[in-house]
C-alpha cells in the first residue's frame, strides 16, 4: 500500500462527517410552516376549547400553490376572534410569520397553481395512489 492512500482508506471507512443538511430553502420553510399552521389549527379546533370563540375562528386548510391562500392568512390575522387566548396568539403569530414570508421574502419562489378558494375550506385529500400506478 502507499502512504497516501492509508489515510485515505481510514477516512472512507470511518463514514462521512457529521455535517449538517443544506439550509432550508425559502420553498421548503413555507411548505413546512404551512403543514405546521395547518396541523395546529386542527388540533386547536379538535380539542375542546376553553373560549367558545375558538370554534369561530376560520378553518386553515393551506396549500401555499393556492393564489387564495395569501388572502386566507390575511383574513385569519385579522380576526378579532379570541384575541387574548395564548394558543390563538401564537397559532396567530405563525401565520403572520408564514405570510410575510411567502408575500415579501419569498415571493418570486411561489408558483401558483390554482385560485380555488374554496378548496381552502375543507382538509385537502390524502392520496394512496402510488405514482405510476394510475389507471
Amino acid at each position: 500500500m502507499t502512504p497516501g492512500l492509508l489515510p485515505l482508506l481510514l477516512l472512507l471507512l470511518a463514514g462521512p462527517p457529521a455535517a449538517q443538511p443544506a439550509p432550508p430553502t425559502c420553498y421548503s420553510r413555507m411548505l413546512s410552516l404551512s403543514r405546521e399552521v395547518t396541523g395546529d389549527a386542527q388540533r386547536l379546533q379538535a380539542m375542546e376549547p376553553s373560549e367558545a370563540c375558538v370554534r369561530y375562528l376560520p378553518r386553515l386548510y393551506l396549500d401555499i400553490h393556492n393564489y387564495c391562500v395569501l388572502a386566507k392568512l390575511r383574513d385569519f390575522v385579522a380576526s378579532p376572534q379570541c384575541w387574548k387566548v395564548a394558543q390563538v396568539d401564537a397559532l396567530k403569530d405563525k401565520v403572520r410569520k408564514l405570510y410575510t414570508i411567502m408575500n415579501s421574502f419569498c415571493r418570486r419562489d411561489l408558483v401558483f397553481l390554482s385560485d380555488d378558494c374554496d378548496a381552502l375550506e375543507y382538509p385537502v385529500p390524502v392520496t394512496t395512489v402510488l405514482p405510476g400506478r394510475q389507471r
